[in-house]
């Protein structure tokens, strides 16, 4: 979908996509601004994640799922709601409110709660029976660093319970996990898990720019990248296509750079 001729311009996997995706996270917005949101927005839109514990307050949230469905972008609880029912033993209950609320994604997190490994592949491989899953590895503690070798072993045990993508952890100010907490890129780490982990395979949670721009020149347009705000979606896929300044020689032949 783009208005004029450009050349030149990098091919992007288009929707369905399994790769290149973007997810946006709506962290309240009302059903009127979903659908604006959407009306701009949505081919540019894979999936959408209600943050943390905001569907548990939001009003009218079955009437605001059916607007993202009628848009065919499935919506996910944040993994830290998942949390909220785990710690409570109320798993059971957890899959209650997707069935009753016809949420088919579910996010799998213990950014939050310390559960042992197998035991939370153990929840990956049960709701794998019930939709598709995504994992997510990297703790919200900032004085809880992972090293690189621990990350891979983690992501790859999730993929192998079922997961359909694993999350590196960012939160939604981007400042721990793969992230310093001055917002700047693990680099080292990163490329580390690269080199064992299919990149289709993981969305790097990008809320900032810069840690947007790092992800695309390192991997190319087609990056999975998440926990992009509403307002950020055509700015991010402007800057995917080399059509903003950060991007704007990434794409272009030699020749004319």
């Amino acid at each position: 979908m783009m208005n004029f001729n450009l050349t030149q311009i990098p091919e992007r996997i288009v929707k369905p996509r399994k790769s290149g995706i973007t997810m946006v996270m709506d962290k309240g917005l009302s059903v009127e601004e979903a659908k604006n949101f959407l009306s701009i927005a949505h081919p540019h839109v894979d999936i959408v994640e209600l943050g943390f514990g905001t569907s548990f307050v939001t009003p009218n949230l079955r009437e605001k799922i059916s607007v993202y469905s009628s848009f065919e972008i499935p919506i996910y609880f944040g993994g830290t709601l998942f949390e909220a029912f785990l710690i409570r033993n109320q798993f059971d209950d957890y899959l209650g409110v997707c069935k009753e609320f016809g949420v088919t994604y579910m996010e799998v997190s213990d950014g939050s709660i310390d559960i042992p490994h197998a035991e939370k592949c153990g929840y990956i491989e049960k709701l794998t029976k019930f939709g598709t899953v995504l994992s997510e590895v990297g703790s919200k503690d900032a004085e809880h660093i992972i090293p690189p070798y621990k990350w891979i072993e983690l992501m790859r045990a999730e993929l192998s319970a079922g997961s359909s993508y694993v999350i590196a952890e960012a939160r939604e100010a981007g400042n721990v996990g793969i992230y310093r907490g001055s917002g700047e890129v693990r680099e080292g780490l990163v490329q580390e898990i690269l080199t064992q982990i299919p990149e289709e395979k993981i969305l790097w949670e990008a809320p900032q720019k810069s840690q947007q721009l790092y992800f695309i020149e390192l991997i190319g347009c087609n990056v999975n990248l998440g926990n992009i705000a509403p307002t950020e979606v055509i700015p991010l896929e402007s800057m995917r296509l080399g059509l903003r300044g950060d991007t704007f020689h990434l794409f272009l032949d030699k020749k004319h750079g």
